[in-house]
Formats: C-alpha cells, sequence, structure tokens
C-alpha cells in the first residue's frame, strides 16, 4: 500500500527524515512510535507532500508519488487525521464532514452514508457547531471527515492526546473496526504504547529521522521500549 525507500525530507535546508525505509502492507494496521522531536509527524507530512522537498522514494498503491501535488495523493487515496484534529470550530458538523469529499476522485459531495452509520451521534447533530463537540466528539468528526474522502490508506497522528481515559477505548475500538471490519489500511502515529500493542499488528520506531526498528506488535519487548522510547 505504502513504500517509502531512502527517504529523505527537509524543511527549508534542515533534513529532518533521513533514509527512511519502511511499508506498510495493504490491510494492515502500523504505529509509528518514538520521543517526541523524532519525525514522527514530518513522515506524515512528507507522505502528504507538505514539507518543503523530499527526496528518495515515495509509491502510493503502486504509483510514485514523490512528486504528486498534495491533492493528487489525497485523490490517490490518503485520509489525514493530524494531530489536535484539525477541526474548524466555527463550521457545522456536518460543513466539517462535507469538506472531506473535496479529496473525492469521483467528485461525490454527498456525505457518504456509511460515515453516517458509523457516527450516529454525529448523524443526529449534523447542524451542530463542531466547536461545542467534546473531545471525543471532535475526534469522531475528524474521522468521519477524512472517511468522507473515500480513503484507502488512514493516517492518524496522535489520535488519543487530549482524550479522557474512557474516551481512548473507544478510540481504540473505532480504529480496528475501520482496518479490520472496512479493510482500510492505517498509519497510526502514536507516543502510547498500551494504545499501539491494543490497536496495531505492526511497528515502527522512530529516532533521529530514520526508523531503527520496525516489526510485528508481539516483537515490541522491553528492550526495544527501554532503548528507544523511555525518556
Amino acid at each position: 500500500m505504502l513504500e517509502l525507500a531512502n527517504l529523505t525530507s527537509y524543511y527549508g535546508n534542515t533534513p529532518i527524515l533521513q533514509n527512511l525505509s519502511l511499508a506498510i502492507p495493504a490491510g494492515s494496521m502500523t504505529c509509528v512510535l518514538g520521543r517526541n522531536g523524532v519525525g514522527k509527524t514530518t513522515l506524515a507530512k512528507t507522505i502528504l507532500g507538505l514539507t518543503t522537498r523530499a527526496e528518495g522514494s515515495l509509491r502510493i498503491g503502486g504509483q510514485d508519488a514523490l512528486r504528486m501535488p498534495t491533492h493528487r495523493r489525497a485523490q490517490a487515496g490518503i485520509g489525514y487525521i493530524p494531530q489536535g484534529r484539525g477541526i474548524l470550530p466555527r463550521f457545522s458538523v456536518r460543513e466539517n464532514i462535507l469538506l472531506g469529499t473535496f479529496a473525492r476522485e469521483d467528485n461525490k459531495r454527498d456525505i457518504p452514508p456509511r460515515v453516517l452509520e458509523i457516527f450516529p451521534y454525529l448523524a443526529e447533530n449534523l447542524d451542530k457547531r463542531a466547536g461545542t463537540l467534546s473531545g471525543g466528539q471532535a475526534q469522531q468528526l475528524a474521522v468521519a471527515r477524512a472517511l468522507a474522502s473515500d480513503p484507502s490508506l488512514l493516517i492518524l497522528d496522535e489520535p488519543t492526546e487530549g482524550i479522557q481515559p474512557n474516551i481512548v477505548l473507544q478510540i481504540q475500538e473505532l480504529i480496528r473496526s475501520l482496518n479490520r471490519e472496512f479493510g482500510l489500511t492505517v498509519l497510526l502515529i502514536e507516543q502510547n504504547i498500551q494504545f499501539a500493542r491494543a490497536a496495531a499488528d505492526r511497528f515502527v520506531i522512530m529516532d533521529k529521522g530514520t526508523a531503527v526498528a520496525q516489526g510485528a506488535i508481539a516483537d515490541l519487548g522491553v528492550g526495544l521500549i527501554q532503548k528507544h522510547l523511555t525518556i
């Protein structure tokens, strides 16, 4: 689904990702872990084409995507939920979801029925201002907006950040359902190791802009955690 080989990505003249190689298999849920400042969010932005420039190889669904503009990458099947969710608080729930449809390759501008089925609360409150939603409801809205673009790959950056512990389990179950029941490939950027172990089936650990370990989630042992993830 997603292949990166010897990828270096820059902000200005500064390389943030350096010779990063990893593969995200179709249908998998891969969690990217690492301390603050190691390049996890830059990885997401590089995949989306939001850094100054990138060198190396980036393929999305077999297509060479390195020179694609951001809107074409979205149309190629990438849905993105940024850190902090990026909800427009003065827009209604409906308007926020409809924004996602502008990335659809088929040019459909209606909210997909599946989105309303997955999120009954949002379906019942389409005219509510997004700024009045709770943290968990706003996260639902961010996911709904991404799903409205009809993605095949969903990238979530720190989806549990600022979410109450009792809501984290709901977010976990939602992401697992999107992956296992709806077949979405998921790239999850997280610092919550417990959440990653419960939700993902693969992991990548980043340090200093590159991947230093990756594999099946069962192989995420204490040694790797102590070496690369503890402060």
